[in-house]
């Protein structure tokens, strides 16, 4: 199994890390993945991460899923890879996973692969989710797609893209091994 959390200059640095650190935990291969043509990514409260790869070098054949971190103006900036877009349309049109968290679910509305499902997002971003039906849950799955409203959900996401990778028991145990109820 093997999981791309895309990063752009901008991202929420908690959304993005959260998902890391609970997938590596669960020992799902994780790979923190640029955008920018640099390791170095600074985020939207200029932490500087460095990350696994940069896009160029993934071979998106061999992952399971991509996890889109929310935060301004790195949804913009992940929305304005073309490279990127191109992924995000083939695992849709492969059926793959994908889960995006915050303003990022506002990239799968703007091309209208929320249609007709439920899902949510950061309040002002819900706009975006162009024929969604919006919920204010933590988390949404329809079909193989996850979406979630911020970094106050960060926890609940990552664990249910553990569990829909893994299973209920798995993301249980990693929930009991972080004190998470």
């Amino acid at each position: 199994m093997r999981v791309c959390v895309l990063l752009a200059t901008g991202f929420e640095e908690i959304e993005a890390l959260t998902v890391v650190d609970i997938l590596r935990r669960a020992e799902i291969d994780t790979i923190m993945v640029s955008v920018t043509g640099e390791k170095q990514v600074t985020t939207s409260h200029n932490i500087t991460i460095l990350a696994d790869k940069l896009f160029e070098e993934i071979d998106f054949t061999h992952v399971d899923m991509i996890v889109l971190p929310g935060g301004m103006p790195g949804t913009l900036n992940l929305e304005a890879h073309a490279g990127l877009m191109e992924q995000v349309d083939k695992f849709y049109s492969e059926n793959k996973w994908m889960a995006a968290i915050c303003a990022a679910p506002s990239i799968l509305g703007h091309k209208g692969m929320l249609e007709g499902k439920e899902a949510c997002s950061y309040p002002d971003f819900e706009s975006h989710l162009k024929g969604a039906t919006v919920l204010r849950s933590e988390v949404c799955v329809a079909g193989r797609i996850i979406t979630s409203r911020g970094m106050g959900t960060a926890i609940p996401f990552a664990l249910e893209i553990c569990g829909q990778l893994l299973g209920e028991e798995k993301a249980k145990s990693i929930s009991s091994a972080i004190i998470y109820s």
